[in-house]
């Protein structure tokens, strides 16, 4: 993983709603030389992918590249392969998952990846680069054929839009202890909560938490911790 090039973003959209606005010099300069990103849309459901694809194209043409569809044409690996940068959408992780297992993007997007390509993601795109989706807070409204293992990117586990958000008479279960079960069964795991407006800087071993937030690092048996904007992860995450 010594290549990795991966910029992770809890979110799109900014609180006035400004799509990929509030990253916009960390993706100049994750994406500076590039001129064609394969843009994956899969997880897209309530969203036409073509419709997908020109609002990721028009909110990156500031920046002097080109966004290309995978699914337009016959080959979506091929298409991702091609690419100088790859970019991974949100929406529901399930269908990501799914639909990238099924067209064999998913290896091609790994490869890729692995061996420097920059990658961007955001929500679902963020959590896929993980080792599976076991902390998605999307509901699986497709069973992905080959399970919930993802690209394995990073060796930890993200949530994206984490929220301490407790809203008065609510009787469900909070995002911590959500993610509190999710240790139980999986207690070798490392997750890191991520805000709304943060994002993770991944350059080889190093990592680095950007963004206007504090992030939460949860560990089975530990206290959760507080992760300070610009620290540097790598050791903590992944030693």
């Amino acid at each position: 993983m010594a290549d990795r090039r991966l910029l992770l973003l809890s979110n799109s959209r900014d609180p006035e709603g400004r799509y990929l606005q509030h990253c916009r010099d960390a993706l100049a300069a994750h994406l500076a030389g590039v001129r064609d990103v394969a843009f994956v849309p899969y997880a897209g459901v309530g969203i036409a992918w073509d419709d997908y694809t020109a609002k990721v194209r028009d909110a990156l043409a500031p920046l002097g590249v080109q966004v290309r569809g995978v699914h337009a044409g016959d080959d979506p690996a091929a298409a991702v392969r091609a690419a100088d940068a790859i970019a991974v959408g949100g929406g529901n992780t399930f269908h990501l998952l799914a639909t990238l297992q099924r067209t064999g993007v998913l290896d091609a997007v790994r490869e890729r990846a692995l061996a420097g390509v920059p990658y961007v993601g955001w929500s679902a795109g963020s959590v896929v680069a993980c080792p599976t989706l076991g902390t998605t807070n999307d509901m699986p409204i497709v069973q992905p054929p080959q399970g919930f293992s993802a690209l394995g990117l990073v060796r930890f586990q993200i949530n994206a839009h984490f929220t301490d958000a407790h809203p008065p008479g609510f009787q469900g279960e909070t995002r911590r202890e959500r993610l509190a079960e999710y240790l139980v069964a999986n207690a070798h795991a490392r997750v890191v909560g991520l805000p709304e407006g943060d994002w993770l800087d991944v350059r080889g071993a190093r990592i680095t938490l950007r963004g206007a937030h504090p992030a939460v690092l949860f560990r089975a048996g530990a206290e959760a911790e507080e992760l300070r904007p610009d620290a540097e992860l790598g050791a903590v995450l992944e030693g």
